[in-house]
């Protein structure tokens, strides 16, 4: 017996615990609880509704404990992984100030526009490798000092989510590495913060935490966190805290030659790399250098994803129609569509009618407009599949490897209408699976630290592949289209 591992896992929909065991060679999963975590709208303002997060987490303890003292066993580790860029600042009595917002609050264009006005797009990307999204923290941060400065002066640390909830568990404030290299605020080839960046924007820098690495331990959950016996000796383990970069541990054929696609609400797609790229080309086509495990660059595009499925989903339901998933990409598989949309565009990145909004941007570019859900459904698929393709080939032309594989995780990776469409048209082999990518990266991140795993990425990967076995998808030339 080991012991048993946990992976706070936080996505943009729900949020579950995963604990993880480690027998025989293999990793099995439980999910112990499962709860909403969506954004909260105040006024018209999006933000995280974190007190009702952080205490569904202190409720997943119990039952991480009442799990752990079913097999007789006790709780080893916890890891913490959200999605990136978000945070909350932590006044000098420790409390959290205000709620955090969320990323997909609107207030991000005008933080763009002032921090842009002070170093230019090109630039910035010279000082950050990260590709330009509006959400990414530096962002954030500038419309926060635009509109609620007086948070700032009372700011003793700034939190990305996943180091928050580290920092409410064990009464420690560190900032884990590969989460802090999507804030924008990072010079990534250093690996350190960027005096450059905040000094021209004026951030202070002292409110920004201690670095430190996936595998290092954080600290023992405080007293008061200790909400079970089995939680008696149990440690909060800094794991790849971007949910991204602990997906990507868990690709399980990731080699040279090979790429990633983390499918879920976001479509991210890249290479893994010794260094980052901050070549002009890579600035045009819009990638983004983000770090990973073991000083691992993860040089990636960050695309729409399933989220336009979810959301037409959402909408669908609410006009009285809530076709099963399954149902839903089976008839999406019968019609036929030439229709496409730009996945890369903002117009698709804020709660709304999506539906209508995939239907007004097909009739602005003149072309025939889907009409039904599976209709609709089908151009979004394929309009992913060619952002895909798109992608592969800028990946090809910038890093100067040939491609040969994809490998989907994440929830995605279940749509088989997609990987098959991302097959053909790409042209290359499609690996899907594991589709709980997320969690088992952060529990085998967590396991290597406690030496149940070698601290090896290629040992890492086998192990997964072992206890994981992918689908793979080879190109249809009959099902492709005409790009």
């Amino acid at each position: 017996m080991t012991g048993i591992f946990a992976a706070i896992d936080l996505g943009a929909s729900s949020g579950r615990i995963v604990a993880g065991i480690f027998e025989n060679d293999r990793l099995e999963l439980h999910e112990v609880t499962r709860f909403i975590n969506g954004p909260v709208a105040v006024g018209d303002q999006l933000h995280w509704d974190f007190d009702r997060v952080f205490q569904s987490i202190l409720d997943g303890l119990v039952a991480l404990g009442e799990f752990a003292e079913a097999r007789g066993q006790t709780l080893t580790s916890i890891g913490i992984d959200t999605w990136a860029v978000d945070y909350g600042l932590i006044g000098e009595d420790g409390n959290l100030l205000a709620r955090p917002r969320h990323y997909r609050d609107e207030r991000n264009l005008l933080g763009a526009d002032a921090v842009h006005a002070i170093i230019a797009q090109g630039e910035l990307y010279k000082l950050n490798g990260l590709q330009f999204q509006p959400f990414n923290t530096v962002y954030q941060l500038a419309a926060e000092q635009l509109q609620r400065p007086e948070l700032f002066e009372q700011t003793n640390k700034l939190l990305l989510m996943p180091d928050l909830i580290g920092y409410l568990l064990t009464g420690i404030a560190r900032c884990e590495i590969t989460n802090a290299s999507t804030t924008g605020l990072m010079d990534v080839a250093s690996g350190t913060w960027s005096k450059t960046i905040l000094e021209r924007l004026g951030l202070n820098a002292e409110i920004l935490p201690e670095l430190i690495q996936p595998g290092e331990v954080l600290g023992k959950l405080r007293a008061d966190r200790v909400l079970h016996p089995a939680l008696a000796n149990t440690v909060v383990t800094a794991v790849a805290s971007h949910d991204t970069a602990s997906a990507v541990v868990a690709v399980p054929e990731l080699r040279a030659g090979g790429a990633y696609l983390s499918s879920g609400t976001w479509s991210l797609i890249g290479v893994e790399l010794a260094k980052p790229i901050y070549s002009d080309a890579s600035s045009r086509a819009n990638f983004t250098n983000e770090l990973g495990v073991n000083s691992s660059v993860r040089f990636l595009k960050n695309l729409a994803g399933l989220w336009l499925l979810q959301e037409s989903q959402r909408t669908w339901a609410e006009q009285g129609y809530a076709p099963n998933i399954v149902e839903l990409l089976v008839d999406a598989s019968r019609v036929e569509t030439t229709a496409r949309i730009d996945v890369t565009d903002p117009e698709f990145s804020a709660p709304d009618d999506m539906p209508y909004r995939i239907q007004r941007a097909v009739a602005r570019t003149k072309q025939p407009v889907p009409q039904t859900p599976a209709q609709i459904t089908r151009c979004i698929l394929e309009s992913l599949a060619d952002g895909y393709r798109l992608a592969i080939e800028e990946l090809e032309n910038i890093t100067g490897q040939s491609i040969d594989q994809i490998n989907i995780v994440g929830g995605g990776s279940q749509n088989a209408l997609l990987s098959q469409l991302a097959a053909d048209r790409t042209g290359i082999k499609v690996v899907a699976g594991p589709v709980e990518a997320t969690a088992i990266g952060n529990l085998v991140v967590q396991a290597s630290a406690h030496g149940i795993l070698p601290n090896d990425l290629a040992a890492q990967r086998k192990f997964v592949s072992r206890s994981f076995e992918p689908k793979t998808y080879s190109p249809n030339q009959t099902h492709r289209s005409a790009e």
